[in-house]
């Protein structure tokens, strides 16, 4: 064991996902399995391993539009309840396979309806195929339903949110292209989701810049924000020293202690970010954002949660402590009740940190 960690040590740690896509982190074997069921015949290669690495080669565009053109092959396989139910359960098991103890998956059901399954039917296909996958794993999920922001169901999927969220739907998302697509659109939805209590978070600030991160807070009321890294964009250095000087946004976003959920591989893929050294993540760490760290999608952007902390460490040179602290901050801004989110990081998060830091000769903490 050593004091910067590893990325087998890191494996080992409790970590917490908030933003994860399950449209977006299908086995490339389970796509060409599923493909075959339904008669699918678009798939670019029935290899494996040469299907990963033509996914990975489109992701690596510099583009959100072009990123998103893969998910047109990982929704076609999606569309029957025992495909749903699989890549769900396969879902479960590779992030607990990978050290997750706590995740939000998120999905799209209107994406999922072109061999006439209805979105109850969807969601539900989804909740069983997690709750087959945890049975055998050390994790716990929640599901988050996504709206796409081009389309206009929003409010059918709120209402599926609070129809479910019993049933292991967490909260409500909105997803898809942020140019010229605005939060604001779809406000109705919003404003049912706070007069029923329900949480929920928005993609905004990744392919579009403040006015989106703005809308989704100050109009729309989000609870988190999806990705949020064009935030930096209102933090300027101060001339006379070079100091961050934070703009009001930006300083309203870290006084309220809103949650970012950031991807730093996905973001890089996207265009968002230049390179993980460049991400907006060490000056946000830096200056005490609610910062979490997550994967969006593990299939595109090859990726998962130990991979992106160990590439953290590499570029910013973080310790067990930080890598901690992006976990708290995840499990606080997780949609689950506040006892259980306590009860996650004092009894699982806080101790396995701790078992870690101990092994290389730190004190508990």
């Amino acid at each position: 064991m050593t004091d910067t960690p590893t990325l087998d040590e890191i494996r080992r740690a409790p970590k917490v996902l908030l933003h994860d896509h399950l449209d977006g982190g299908l086995l490339p074997a389970t796509i060409i399995d599923l493909a075959r069921d339904v008669g699918y015949r678009s798939l670019p290669t029935g290899d494996p391993s040469e299907l990963a690495a033509w996914f990975g080669q489109l992701a690596d565009s510099g583009s959100l539009e072009r990123y998103l053109e893969a998910f047109s092959h990982t929704v076609a396989v999606m569309q029957t309840r025992d495909a749903l139910a699989r890549v769900a359960a396969e879902c479960a098991a590779d992030l607990a396979d990978d050290g997750v103890v706590y995740a939000e998956v998120r999905f799209a059901p209107e994406l999922h309806t072109e061999r006439g399954l209805s979105l109850d039917q969807v969601v539900e296909a989804v909740l069983e195929g997690l709750a087959e996958g945890i049975k055998s794993h050390p994790i716990r999920i929640g599901v988050l339903l996504t709206a796409i922001r081009h389309a206009a169901r929003s409010m059918e999927i709120a209402e599926l949110v609070v129809r479910y969220r019993d049933a292991g739907v967490a909260g409500f998302d909105i997803a898809g292209p942020e140019a010229g697509y605005p939060p604001t659109r779809h406000l109705d939805a919003f404003e049912y989701l706070q007069r029923e209590n329900a949480h929920f978070t928005i993609h905004a600030g990744e392919g579009f810049g403040l006015p989106s991160i703005w809308q989704a807070i100050q109009w729309c009321g989000a609870d988190r924000l999806g990705h949020g890294v064009r935030i930096i964009d209102d933090i300027a250095a101060h001339p006379d020293d070079g100091t961050p000087k934070l703009g009001r946004l930006a300083a309203y976003v870290r006084d309220k202690r809103i949650p970012l959920e950031m991807c730093p591989t996905s973001n890089v893929h996207t265009g968002a970010a230049a390179s993980v050294a460049e991400h907006p993540i060490g000056l946000l760490r830096r200056l005490y954002f609610r910062v979490t760290v997550n994967t969006d999608n593990r299939l595109m952007s090859a990726t998962g949660m130990s991979a992106e902390f160990a590439q953290l460490v590499e570029a910013f040179g973080y310790g067990w402590d930080d890598l901690q602290w992006f976990t708290v901050n995840a499990m606080k801004s997780a949609f689950l009740p506040f006892d259980e989110r306590l009860e996650l990081i004092n009894g699982v998060i806080k101790p396995g940190f701790a078992q870690l830091k101990w092994r290389v000769g730190k004190p508990f903490a």
